[in-house]
């Protein structure tokens, strides 16, 4: 027996004992049973041999057999399996002395049943206490025999009162008789919390116990050791700043560790976690204890699986070399596993510190920080994107003042015929030292430098001295400056000021006097890139990938549990407590628990009941001499099964800690080993799916059976047939898990596979048939759910294929409910669980390398020579709208004629989405024809971003020809590039460098990518992806830059927690929470001034809290009204709403702003209103309100709930706010105009649930669409009743404005050539738009999730029609708009729905529709006299009869005369009666009328009856008569002045037209194509008839001569129009151009009539020979009195 010497003086033996490994395969069950009985049956020999020996009777009353159910960790599996045991003994710990305690808490032997040997006997001392911390304390052993003598201990306050519990032991000690006159066994349980005992002992007299010592082991395991390493190098040692050392414990912390004990209900023997049915002992020989002692903490007996566990143990061999407070322990270099060789960092240790080297002088344990410290190394990818990101930052240095000016530039929009028509407009310009602005008029075709140059004029006399290129104009209210070298009327500014009619008011200033804080400094350009600095405030929406920090201290806390076991008698605690620490890293690192772990927590549950020194135990019976013959220098150490156990456990808990951090990096092999290419590799794709982690409990109550569907993509097309796993349940170790194990193979060998490969994993669950809360809805979800996506590419971005094990993150779907038949909760974090996927890993690494391109050899056919028929063919193709079309017939023959493709260059998308392969093979010859392609401009390029192209050279091409694009182009399509983002392979694409690129240079850019990247994060798939990409943008924007973004953020959330407490809040309540959360956010801007998230050029200094409130509708969105911080700028007034998701709004308004620009570079405008939106996180987002403007519904409930079926609201409403009649017709025109807009963008798109609350009116007669909730027609649904029946707005009022009145005029002809016109030229852009919204595809809007969502603008743009086609098709379109009555139907649903009359308008309301203001006779002058004193026929345009009422007031010598139709008296007495409910009003005149109304005796008749009404009203209570209605009535407007005299002049004839006239054009489309004759019959206006009667025009054409009558072709007829809109197609097939030459066409306009004979209204005879029929004629033609057939 070996001796070890130390400095108390003990000598401690042992025995050597080397157990080799003997089992080579799993045990089953049969087998194990059959060993377990062997086991048992041996042990009971050894015992019957060692009781014989020492005499002792073995007492099994002692034990317990106890069964701890813990119901939160059921485990599904289930199995028939026995209770653990636990055996106590209860001792009065308070009649022990000092001495004879602490000998109890050294003796090694306590649960041993061997007498233990003392050779020498020790006088024990305080410095003792050390051995407590120098080995495992409190294990199980037996008392040594032979302690006797009066000794008196008190226990330390800092045990538990449950220690303090008399009891007598069945042995016959009584714990009250302070001597040990028995050698029995005796059982303490000590509390197993803290990790070390440090016990202050007293100066007693020296024990001199009588007998011999127990048997010692080292003093130190190899373990233990190797933990103690740990410990010196935890967070709490560095946060302490010295060594935690065994001897330097904090008493109060041992104190805190100690006080609370578990309850013994809480002890849970780890049963819920074994699965393995044979684990547990059996339940023979136990003895229940008495129902005293049923609560106490017992311990487990010996467990049969001694002889199993026993074989599968490993040698160990240790030797020590430890310091402690300067006393030296000499030993072997130990290992903690062998199966761990983990790289650490030398620490040098201060005093009382451990240190532990192996003989190369190298640390042989990590270290906690050191470990972490290598596991957190940064992802491969991730720094060489920070690399190049510090590449491209040095491109664009603080000091380059074009890319970083610090301050805005107004965005610009090129305009087609800029200077037609009010080309001049007026500026005003503020100069600094003039008191008064400097106003001139100047063209708007001028450049923003001359107009500077004009302004120094009136500052410096001789411009030759001023540097003029150093001046900007500063818009007045905005931080942002016009471009210099643009015109001024191109910037959208200046546009939206000559479009609301405002003054141009402008600042002139140096560049040193602009504000540039946002500009970088040299401080900026220092910084290096750091991706997670500035991230800290993001908000981010889905749970975090595990850090350095948390895992550090769960390790600390694991490892210190580690040393408790190893240290303490009782384990049952400590392991169980060891276990909680390994399940709480498990959970860190997302709930992944490998079969590492599980197998090493059974092993530790079993080891636990093994005997703790076997091999020792056998010694000792040999006889007790043995230890002379041990040497000193050192010894073998007998395995403790515990210990092995932990080992197991610590290396399987390092081992995932390092799965964790490879799968997070892309690259899985060091750089040093072989390489083979991919191309020559023929294994087949394969790898294993184990199993998916950190099932939530709902899943499992919801879903039976779930299982992976694996398929391989490229170009978003399936490589080869997706496989299906089997379909398996959940399983429960420390967490529910879904375990396949399965092998997936791919038939497709690895050579075959692009770069650009991905793998996907789509995770279906089966629905439990009995969950849900009825059968129906079981019915309803019977198929299986998709419950989440991962996707891996297959070569990582060293172009490595991947190896090893991985864990995949799978984020549950954002659309669906991860739960059957619930909502998610608003502002939930998004969970994840993670799929465990092992890639095969082979000695040599398989590397894709690029085919090498011959650039030299160009190959480029001619078109031309190709047959006439083949070369249609080819056209027909390339004319095709998009990609989208083109069948496989078309693509296999567009591959084989690429090289005739060369001079059209924007079908190089077609072409290539042609390729009927990307194989490494036939690349070379792609990359030729791709290097050979002439550029492609960026818009075309566009398409190249696309999912359909993944691969990394056609898209750094695409990058390349869109760098072309300039700043305000790729500000509108930035969502577009961001959504592209999700297509790129690798975070360091071109297009990543492009954007941040373009950021660096534009703080436009960088401000709206900042807020699009910070949306994006809730992406569940590339939510990472966007949080590098973000870092970057920060990183490399600047402080200022970052600073103002951070200032936004805190506003956005300020505001939308005010939004959802004024949303929460009941209704009466709403404006006390509004007031009050105002004014917490006003606090907000006492600190700081703040730009505007919606609009960064808008600076905001306070909140005007007064002007704040709220809209009724569902969602409560705010009005927030800010106070300018320009004090030459207007207020700021957004909508800031939650509950509703405005990333739809965005795109649909982002695709009718595109639309206008293309309109405005066409030379058309339509006058559309552009309003900016904001989506700021999920569901909640910042919306401009537009000024000046009221819903539809609430002009038109001016009239009544059913003023949507009336045909003049919106005429009198724009005439209220636009009195005059050159203010109307400007304000009609607008309507016309933004009419036609509004019309054409929201069929393109397929806007719907159009009703009258979210269409728009501005007082200036711009109309325009809000909320876009439902779109690509998406109708929305009343019951079964489809609401959007009509294919756009269209109704009789808009008509009416449009008209000018009842009857179709000229105007109308107007609108619909608009919108025909309008229509055509988006059509020429159907490519652009398909393009734009295929990439948006990805983004995870409710109603666009698919190709087939695209389907639905192919289809309403008619790419492949002509515009001749497409105008009648739009035609058409316009009537059924026009004639649906199903919009005024939902019109007036609506408007019941949202009834919510309150008497009259409040005070910022006109109390008339046709007044805009409230008048009384304090101001007007007291009426004496009223009456009606005419009436007269106007037509405006259409007949009325208007009611001349002549006023006498006070003071006034001569009456005056105003101007009231009926309907305007039947106003008045309407909202006098709401007024004076109770008054008896005098009874006003019927208006319903047999016959018609607007003749002659009607109005005669009418003309008393409103007399009479007048008199009784004047003659009534003062209160009615005087009130200010009456007065508002009677106020003179400002047709009652231009229309002065008219009453002296009532015999004048109205205007009527003249019989017996021919007159009226026709507005015909003449063209000739493939041999037909096309005749499109446009309008006629101004068509006159012999009665003055409205006819029913229709028209008739013949090619003359036509002596058959066979060349008859007809119109359809319109009814009752002097001016039709006809918009059809003639058509005369089978005519030569030469045939055409001799013939005329014969046109006549005729009027159908039912009692008579059609007459003639007019014709007209063209030659067709004076046409140059190869292009189309559009022309006016007027109509004579010309002889028809």
């Amino acid at each position: 027996m070996a001796q070890i010497s130390n400095n108390s003086g003990f000598k401690q033996s042992s025995s050597p004992s080397h157990l080799e490994p003997t089992r080579t395969k799993d045990v089953d069950k049969e087998e194990a049973l059959q060993m377990e009985a062997e086991a048992l049956a041996k042990l009971q020999k050894d015992r019957q041999v060692t009781d014989n020996q020492r005499g002792l009777p073995l007492s099994s009353s002692t034990r317990q057999r106890a069964q701890v159910f813990n119901a939160q960790d059921y485990d599904l599996m289930v199995f028939p399996e026995s209770e653990s045991q636990k055996r106590a003994v209860d001792i009065d710990v308070e009649k022990l002395t000092q001495a004879e305690l602490e000998k109890l808490l050294l003796d090694d032997s306590f649960e041993t049943r061997k007498t233990p040997i003392l050779p020498v006997a020790p006088v024990l001392s305080p410095s003792f206490s050390a051995q407590l911390y120098l080995r495992p304390t409190i294990q199980r052993g037996q008392w040594p025999p032979g302690l006797s003598g009066p000794s008196t201990y008190t226990l330390p306050s800092v045990y538990p009162s449950a220690y303090s519990k008399q009891a007598a032991f069945q042995n016959g000690f009584n714990p009250r008789m302070p001597p040990f006159p028995s050698t029995e066994p005796i059982y303490l349980r000590l509390p197993g919390q803290s990790p070390y005992f440090s016990y202050p002992l007293t100066h007693a007299t020296p024990f001199h116990p009588q007998g011999s010592l127990p048997i010692y082991r080292p003093l130190v395991s190899p373990d233990m050791a190797k933990l103690f390493d740990k410990i010196a190098s935890t967070s709490e040692f560095l946060k302490n700043g010295k060594a935690r050392t065994d001897l330097e414990i904090n008493s109060k912390a041992t104190v805190n560790n100690l006080q609370v004990s578990p309850k013994p209900e809480d002890i849970s023997k780890f049963d819920w976690l074994d699965l393995d049915p044979l684990s547990k002992p059996k339940v023979d020989s136990v003895e229940a204890l008495d129902h005293e002692e049923k609560n106490v903490p017992c311990l487990l007996a010996e467990d049969p699986w001694d002889a199993v566990l026993l074989e599968e143990r490993l040698p160990v061999s240790c030797q020590l070399e430890r310091k402690v407070n300067g006393k030296s322990l000499s030993g072997a270099t130990v290992t903690r596993s062998q199966s761990l060789n983990i790289r650490s960092t030398q620490l040098t240790k201060s005093q009382g510190q451990m240190s532990q080297k192996d003989p190369n002088g190298t640390s042989s344990l990590p270290t906690g920080s050191s470990l972490l410290q290598e596991l957190e190394v940064q992802n491969e990818e991730v720094a060489a994107f920070c690399q190049s990101i510090t590449k491209l930052k040095t491109k664009f240095p603080y000091t380059d003042h074009c890319t970083n000016p610090g301050y805005l530039l107004s965005p610009v929009t090129v305009q087609r015929n800029i200077c037609g028509e009010n080309a001049s407009v007026k500026v005003s310009i503020e100069i600094e030292g003039f008191q008064l602005p400097v106003t001139f008029t100047c063209d708007v075709s001028s450049t923003v430098e001359i107009i500077i140059m004009q302004a120094l004029c009136w500052v410096h006399d001789d411009l030759n001295q001023v540097d003029v290129g150093s001046y900007v104009l500063k818009v007045c209210g905005q931080e942002e400056v016009l471009q210099n070298n643009h015109c001024l009327g191109s910037h959208e500014h200046i546009q939206n000021c000559r479009k609301w009619d405002t003054e141009i008011k402008l600042q002139l200033l140096t560049f040193s006097a602009m504000c540039q804080n946002l500009a970088r400094i040299a401080e900026d350009d220092e910084i290096p890139v750091d991706l997670n600095k500035h991230l800290c405030q993001i908000e981010k929406p889905y749970k975090e990938v595990m850090t350095r920090h948390p895992v550090e201290d769960l390790l600390d806390s694991y490892h210190n549990q580690v040393e408790l076991v190893l240290q303490i008698e009782n384990q049952h605690r400590a392991i169980d407590q060891l276990i909680k620490a390994v399940r709480k890293i498990c959970s860190a690192l997302d709930g992944v628990e490998t079969p590492a772990i599980t197998e090493s927590v059974k092993k530790l549950k079993r080891a636990v009941n093994l005997p703790r020194n076997k091999s020792a135990n056998v010694t000792s019976l040999s006889g007790r001499g043995d230890d002379s013959k041990s040497s000193t220098g050192g010894s073998l150490t007998p395995e403790n099964p515990v210990q092995v156990s932990t080992d197991q456990l610590t290396a399987a808990v390092y081992d995932l800690l390092r799965l964790h951090a490879n799968s997070s990096r892309n690259s899985c092999t060091p750089s040093s080993r072989n390489i083979k290419e991919a191309w020559s590799t023929t294994e087949q794709l394969q790898f294993t799916i184990f199993a998916a982690h950190g099932i939530s409990s709902n899943w499992v109550s919801n879903y039976e059976k779930y299982y992976l569907i694996c398929s391989l993509s490229h170009n978003g097309k399936d490589l080869f047939k997706p496989i299906q796993s089997k379909k398996v349940g959940t399983y429960k170790n420390f967490f529910y898990l879904i375990k396949w194990d399965e092998l997936i193979i791919f038939p497709i060998q690895i050579s075959q596979l692009p770069l650009e490969s991905l793998l996907h994993l789509t995770l279906f669950g089966i629905l439990n048939q009995s969950s849900g809360s009825s059968p129906d809805s079981n019915k309803q979800r019977k198929g299986p759910e998709a419950l989440g996506k991962v996707s891996l590419p297959l070569f990582d971005f060293k172009r490595l294929l991947t190896c090893g094990t991985k864990l995949l993150y799978l984020w549950t779907s954002s659309h669906t409910n991860s739960i059957p038949g619930t909502v998610p909760k608003k502002g939930y974090v998004m969970e994840r669980i993670v799929l465990q996927v092992d890639f095969p890993s082979p000695t040599f690494d398989i590397i894709y390398t690029a085919p090498q391109v011959d650039r030299s050899i160009t190959q480029q056919h001619n078109l031309d020579t190709l047959e006439n028929d083949i070369k249609g063919k080819l056209l027909s193709i390339l004319h095709k709208d998009s990609s989208l079309g083109l069948s496989k017939e078309d693509k296999a023959f567009l591959w084989e004629k690429r090289y005739y493709c060369f001079k059209y260059p924007n079908c190089l998308p077609k072409v290539l989405a042609s390729a009927p392969n990307w194989k490494w093979v036939n690349l070379a010859k792609t990359y030729s024809l791709l290097h050979q392609w002439p550029p492609l401009c960026p818009l075309a390029a566009l398409e190249l971003l696309d999912s359909k192209f993944a691969d990394q050279e056609v898209r750094s091409l695409a990058v390349t020809w869109i760098e072309g694009i300039n700043d305000d182009e790729l500000t509108d399509l930035l969502p577009q590039f961001v959504q592209a983002l999700k297509y790129e392979i690798y975070l360091n694409s071109s297009l990543v460098r492009f954007l941040l690129s373009r950021a660096l240079g534009s703080i436009q850019i960088a401000h709206s990518l900042y807020w699009l990247l910070k949306d994006a994060l809730h992406d569940t798939q590339f939510g990472s992806r966007y949080e590098h990409v973000l870092g970057a943008l920060l990183s490399v924007g600047g402080k200022g830059f970052r600073e103002e973004l951070s200032k936004q953020t805190k506003l956005v959330q300020l505001l939308g927690g005010v939004a959802e407490k004024v949303r929460q809040a009941s209704g009466s309540a709403r404006p006390v929470v509004l007031q009050r959360s105002m004014e917490r956010i006003q606090s907000f801007f006492l600190k700081n001034k703040c730009r505007l998230p919606l609009k960064p050029s808008l600076v905001a200094k306070e909140l005007n809290i007064k002007s704040c409130s709220f809209f009724s509708s569902n969602a409560v969105p705010l009005k927030v009204t800010m106070v300018n911080a320009d004090p030459m700028g207007e207020e700021i007034n957004v909508m800031f709403k939650v509950g509703e998701d405005l990333r739809q709004d965005m795109l649909a308004l982002q695709m009718i702003k595109i639309m206008d620009k293309i309109w405005l570079k066409e030379g058309l405008d339509l006058r559309m209103v552009i309003f900016k939106c904001l989506s700021t996180g999920r569901d909640r987002g910042m919306v401009e309100l537009v000024p000046a403007s009221d819903t539809l519904r609430k002009i038109q409930v001016e009239y009544g709930v059913t003023g949507s079926f009336k045909d003049k609201p919106l005429a009198e409403w724009l005439r209220k706010y636009n009195p005059s009649e050159e203010e109307y017709e400007k304000a009609s025109e607008n309507f016309i105009y933004s009419c036609a807009g509004c019309c054409v963008a929201t069929y393109v798109l397929g806007i719907c649930d159009r009703h009258n609350d979210n269409i728009m009116l501005r007082s200036t007669g711009h109309m325009f669409h809000i909320d876009f909730g439902k779109f690509l027609g998406h109708a929305q649904m009343f019951g079964s009743f489809r609401r959007d029946r009509a294919p756009f707005v269209l109704t009789s009022d808009m008509a009416y404005v449009i008209n000018g009145g009842e009857k179709p005029t000229i105007r109308f002809q107007l609108f619909v050539d608009l919108c025909c016109q309008a229509y055509n030229l988006i059509r020429k852009q159907t490519n652009l738009f398909l393009n734009l919204l295929s990439l948006m595809i990805p983004s995870g809007l409710p109603e666009f999730t698919s190709v087939q969502d695209l389907k639905y603008v192919r289809d309403a743009l008619q790419p492949q029609t002509t515009d001749a086609e497409a105008t009648i098709f739009f035609t058409r379109l316009i009537e059924s708009s026009l004639g649906s009555i199903a919009t005024k139907f939902n019109f007036f649903i609506h408007n019941l729905a949202q009834l919510r009359f309150s008497g009259l308008p409040s005070n910022d309301e006109p109390i008339l529709s046709f007044s805009p203001k409230t008048y009384s006779f304090r101001q007007d002058g007291r009426i004496k006299e009223a009456s009606v004193f005419t009436y007269h026929k106007k037509y405006n345009p259409d007949k009325h009869y208007i009611y001349v009422v002549r006023l006498l007031r006070e003071g006034q010598l001569e009456p005056s005369f105003v101007f009231r139709t009926f309907d305007e008296f039947q106003e008045l007495h309407n909202k006098l009666s709401i007024i004076f409910p109770l008054w008896k009003l005098p009874g006003f005149p019927n208006r319903m009328v047999l016959g018609r109304t607007h003749i002659k005796d009607v109005a005669a008749k009418r003309k008393i009856e409103l007399n009479n009404y007048l008199q009784s009203l004047m003659s009534a209570s003062t209160d009615v008569a005087e009130c200010d209605l009456v007065y508002t009535f009677f106020h003179p407007l400002l047709r009652d002045e231009k229309a002065e005299g008219i009453a002296k002049s009532a015999g004048a004839s109205p205007f009527s037209p003249t019989p017996g006239q021919i007159g009226g054009a026709v507005k015909l489309s003449v063209s000739y194509r493939n041999g037909t004759l096309f005749i499109m019959v446009m309008h006629i206006k101004d068509l006159v008839t012999e009665d003055g009667a409205d006819p029913n025009p229709y028209v008739k054409t013949y090619l003359l001569p036509d002596t058959h009558k066979t060349s008859k072709r007809k119109t359809k007829i319109s009814r009752k129009t002097r001016n039709p809109t006809f918009n059809e197609m003639l058509v005369y097939n089978g005519y030569s151009k030469e045939t055409l030459r001799q013939r005329e066409l014969q046109l006549s306009v005729l009027s159908a009539e039912s009692l008579r004979e059609n007459f003639f209204l007019g014709g007209i005879t063209l030659p067709l020979k004076d046409f140059n029929l190869s292009k189309e004629t559009v022309k006016w033609y007027q109509l004579t009195a010309a002889t028809y057939l």
